[in-house]
């Protein structure tokens, strides 16, 4: 675990390591005017970008730059803050990063300045999650949705269930203390609807936080068919360089092959696998096994089908999950003659020649665009859908015990709990660490 002092003052270099025509350092703490004074020499104007000198303990110059002096509780950390914009060299960098030490200031831990904005009540805990994702979204739409996060959509949402919750916790304890007076059959009627209402908020919003976090995630796509169907010559097609190697011989691919590619703004994560068949070589089975664990993990599942022989597929086809979306792709359309008969639900293309690839590239977002549609989506992470998850499921159980108030009571004490957990759990320490751990030092 991470552990954070947020009283002492922290700086930390917060642009990439490299050279660069900007380097920024970050300062934040309590009481930063004398601090300023002895590193720049002068009083600063809150929030009013000046041009200065960066001075040493002898009060030469290391560097000049402009500076930023953001006073509490209006940053963002909600302490005093102090931002450096000097030039990016590692070397000069480094130099005034040292100066900020000898003020009395240490190295921020990862995260650490974001999590004081935490503590300080500037973000909650889903808020601070969506920084990560921000600076580490791969598409506009998952910078889209990481952005509404950050701006606080997905924690109003949550609030709001909350307060329904309470609203409703308030009504069963007041019942509980009443026991002589048991709810008559119009104040059942309304509970029971306000649940229903509230269990269908809930999933609403669980869904559109699995759209979000397929954006986050990427779609699991898996090459499938029998050996020599393509399946690596596509992966090389869509990726644009030579990722797999290719050969004549059938059963070349003995292990999965992993390439990310961006196609109109979604992350395809493509795994190119080895052909399925009967084989008596232990290498190759152990390839096949890996393709079947590969097929269980798929979001989608393209099968490749060498359309000279496409009957031979059949036996391929019937191994594959039911529940996963499946493509069938008509490989090798370039050595067929021009009257070959057209099936609607499928893809013809030449993945040597790259003939109907862009048309199979359009196929595939449509086929996730209802996964992935962002209008209402929120990057959520693992953590906050199974929370949602909990929530609905103690809602769910509470609409079966209006019979025991008591039981019913703490069912939705459970899913309120649940809930909190999204925006900022109580005592959970370990949990804290974990995710500000995943930040970089200047953040």
């Amino acid at each position: 675990m991470v552990e954070f002092v947020q009283r002492d003052t922290i700086a930390a270099i917060a642009t990439p390591v490299g050279a660069g025509g900007i380097g920024i350092i970050r300062i934040s703490g309590w009481q930063l005017e004398s601090y300023a004074i002895q590193l720049l020499g002068k009083v600063l104007t809150p929030r009013v970008a000046c041009f200065t000198a960066f001075r040493d303990e002898r009060g030469q110059v290391l560097d000049e730059g402009l500076v930023l002096y953001f006073p509490s509780p209006h940053s963002y950390t909600g302490e005093d803050v102090l931002e450096l914009q000097g030039h990016g060299g590692a070397v000069v960098l480094n130099a005034v990063l040292h100066r900020c030490l000898q003020l009395g200031a240490r190295i921020a831990k990862p995260g650490e300045f974001t999590y004081r904005a935490y503590l300080n009540q500037k973000l909650d805990l889903a808020q601070a999650e969506s920084v990560v994702d921000l600076i580490h979204a791969s598409s506009i739409e998952a910078v889209k949705c990481a952005t509404r996060s950050l701006q606080g959509e997905f924690s109003t949402q949550i609030f709001r269930l909350v307060e329904h919750l309470e609203s409703l916790r308030v009504q069963i304890e007041t019942a509980l203390d009443f026991a002589d007076e048991a709810l008559d059959f119009i104040q059942q009627q309304d509970v029971a609807q306000r649940l229903a209402t509230l269990w269908q908020d809930i999933a609403r919003i669980e869904q559109a936080s699995q759209r979000g976090s397929v954006l986050r995630e990427g779609i699991h796509l898996v090459l499938v068919g029998q050996p020599n169907a393509g399946k690596s010559s596509l992966l090389n097609q869509l990726a644009g360089n030579d990722r797999a190697i290719v050969t004549p011989m059938a059963g070349t691919t003995r292990d999965t092959i992993r390439e990310s590619l961006l196609i109109e703004g979604i992350v395809f994560h493509v795994i190119d696998t080895a052909g399925l068949r009967e084989t008596t070589d232990p290498v190759e089975q152990a390839g096949i096994d890996r393709t079947r664990r590969a097929i269980e993990q798929a979001d989608v599942v393209l099968l490749l089908v060498d359309a000279r022989n496409p009957q031979a597929s059949d036996s391929v086809m019937k191994e594959l999950p039911q529940q996963i979306p499946c493509l069938r792709v008509f490989n090798k359309v370039d050595l067929l003659a021009a009257d070959r008969p057209v099936e609607a639900d499928a893809c013809y293309i030449s993945a040597k020649t790259g003939q109907g690839c862009d048309h199979l590239r359009r196929v595939l977002v449509s086929m996730v665009a209802g996964q992935v549609e962002n209008s209402s989506a929120f990057l959520a992470r693992s953590r906050h859908l199974d929370a949602l998850r909990q929530a609905r499921e103690y809602v769910s159980h509470a609409t079966e015990k209006f019979a025991w108030l008591e039981l019913m009571a703490e069912d939705l004490r459970l899913a309120q709990a649940a809930l909190m957990e999204i925006t900022g759990p109580k005592d959970a320490d370990d949990l804290l660490g974990k995710i500000f751990s995943e930040f970089c030092i200047g953040k």
